[in-house]
């Protein structure tokens, strides 16, 4: 009994090591972000940002439009019926002069929206908009071939990229290009805006957790010399750094991920806009958010089986090294919080036994460190970041916070067996296509999916088995309190909790 006793804890505590020390490589990140905001000073409030996007639009470019650097406007689209007519109304209305940029919807959708998109670019061409409708009859490639291949069309000297669920504001291109004077900067990055972050419990989640990347993550890393990313949208490509860096390649799922290694490691750098927002729309039903985990799972996984030995043959510092690695690997976690869990009900059972053998029950406390560190990760991106300082007050914040942070976790943990598959098949190469998350035009509380065309029906054996997790981890309660040991009753419950909800709404939207 001692031997597998020990054996159960080894592995749990191995798990629970890898977990502390990605939480603490984010507490880096969040160092960085702070001291980064402590030398910039206070956030501007709204008013100041406006006048400074005012006064960098009047002091960066003139009003002689042939001084405006011509950007082509790319628009990967697959099977949009529901927002592309919004995407194109949308990209129109940029007030960058009309004989300076053009727009490229590059369309490889096989439903109606083909047709639907073919009529609205025919009506903005008429009113006399530079917009072409280029369709693919295949999606070879998928979206990382669209835009290796629409690259022959594109004028532009920049590129910029929005997915079929983003609302850029009309001064996007004024506001971005001229980060551009850099001869450095390759890309540049904005903020993600959830327009339909209230929507749900489900969108709330998503919020706070994205929010963290496009605050302390992005920010941080720049601040501290580090590798970035460019996250597949709402930003802008020097056209010289996609092509020195090799193209658009599509033997991963995030092509844009495995581009912005490249291109680093080429000498760009890639600017990222904290205070420049550009709004989309968040998956509002589980399906939609499970196959968008997956692919950035898989993806990250794929990357970092591609990338890793680059990285370590550059002449990056041995610091920034490590940091791209953490990076590279950030998707690994769910592997190791899925293993912490299944061996935290056994280890409960086995518990006694070690005891009575020496082992403390205070070691565990160590582990305490990477909670700290993530909450405060999470505390500064949705309360203290410039973005969200500025969107409510403080205690109605804070109170948003408090309810929502432990559901996070739980969510977290629950979707730790479909994103641990994902990586696992990301690494042993297994092939996939590229699934695009859908997109219902959920904009308000009234806005539903219900009934629309690209609703998943298909029950998958993850999603069952995530079923069976939530009964495991009740159990486990169970147990713990019929032995009486409570040292992983709070750790159970969410688990349970988390498997529980995923199980509980992927069956509901499934039958929506």
């Amino acid at each position: 009994m001692s031997v597998l006793a020990y054996a159960v804890l080894i592995i749990y505590s191995t798990a629970l090591i890898y977990i502390t020390m990605y939480c603490v490589m984010q507490f880096n990140l969040l160092y960085h972000y702070k001291k980064a905001a402590h030398k910039k000073g206070a956030p501007p409030s709204p008013a100041e940002l406006l006048a400074q996007i005012a006064a960098a639009e009047q002091t960066e470019t003139s009003n002689n439009p042939e001084d405006y650097p011509f950007v082509t406007v790319q628009l990967p689209i697959f099977n949009e019926m529901y927002v592309v007519e919004r995407l194109i109304d949308n990209i129109a209305q940029f007030d960058y002069p009309k004989d300076r940029f053009e727009i490229h919807v590059l369309d490889d959708s096989t439903d109606e929206s083909v047709e639907i998109t073919r009529q609205k670019v025919a009506e903005w061409r008429a009113k006399g908009l530079n917009i072409e409708h280029i369709h693919r009859v295949n999606r070879k490639g998928y979206k990382a071939g669209a835009l290796q291949e629409a690259m022959q069309y594109a004028k532009g000297e920049f590129i910029a990229i929005f997915d079929a669920d983003f609302l850029p504001r009309p001064d996007f291109l004024k506001v971005t290009i001229p980060y551009f004077k850099d001869p450095k900067v390759g890309v540049v990055q904005t903020r993600w805006e959830h327009i339909n972050e209230d929507y749900s419990l489900i969108t709330k989640l998503q919020a706070l957790q994205l929010n963290v990347h496009f605050t302390v993550e992005q920010k941080g890393r720049e601040a501290g010399n580090y590798l970035l990313q460019f996250n597949g949208t709402a930003g802008v490509w020097r056209r010289e750094t996609i092509d020195v860096a090799g193209g658009w390649e599509a033997d991963t799922l995030t092509e844009d991920f495995d581009l912005s290694i490249r291109a680093q490691l080429k000498g760009y750098k890639i600017k990222f806009l904290e205070e420049i927002g550009s709004p989309a729309e968040l998956p509002a039903e589980m399906s939609s958010l499970k196959s968008q985990q997956f692919r950035w799972m898989k993806g990250g996984a794929e990357t970092a089986k591609k990338m890793l030995p680059t990285v370590w043959k550059s002449d990056l510092t041995t610091w920034q090294k490590i940091q791209a690695t953490i990076h590279l690997l950030s998707s690994t976690v769910f592997v190791f919080v899925f293993i912490a869990g299944v061996f935290s009900v056994p280890l409960l059972f086995v518990l006694g036994d070690l005891i009575e053998q020496g082992f403390s029950k205070s070691f565990f406390a160590w582990f305490m460190v990477g909670l700290l560190s993530i909450i405060a990760v999470y505390y500064t991106a949705n309360l203290q970041s410039p973005a969200r300082h500025q969107e409510e007050n403080f205690s109605k914040s804070m109170y948003k916070f408090v309810f929502l942070f432990p559901l996070f976790l739980a969510l977290s943990m629950g979707l730790s067996l479909h994103n641990t598959v994902a990586v696992i098949q990301g690494y042993r190469g297994k092939k996939s296509p590229f699934v695009r998350t859908p997109k219902f035009n959920i904009q308000t509380i009234k806005d539903t999916f219900a009934k629309s065309k690209y609703l998943s029906k298909k029950l998958s054996w993850t999603t069952l088995l995530e079923g069976f997790m939530a009964l495991y981890f009740l159990g486990g309660v169970i147990g713990g309190i019929m032995i009486q040991n409570t040292t992983f009753l709070i750790f159970h419950l969410m688990l349970s909790l988390g498997y529980g909800a995923i199980f509980y709404f992927t069956l509901r939207h499934l039958r929506t």
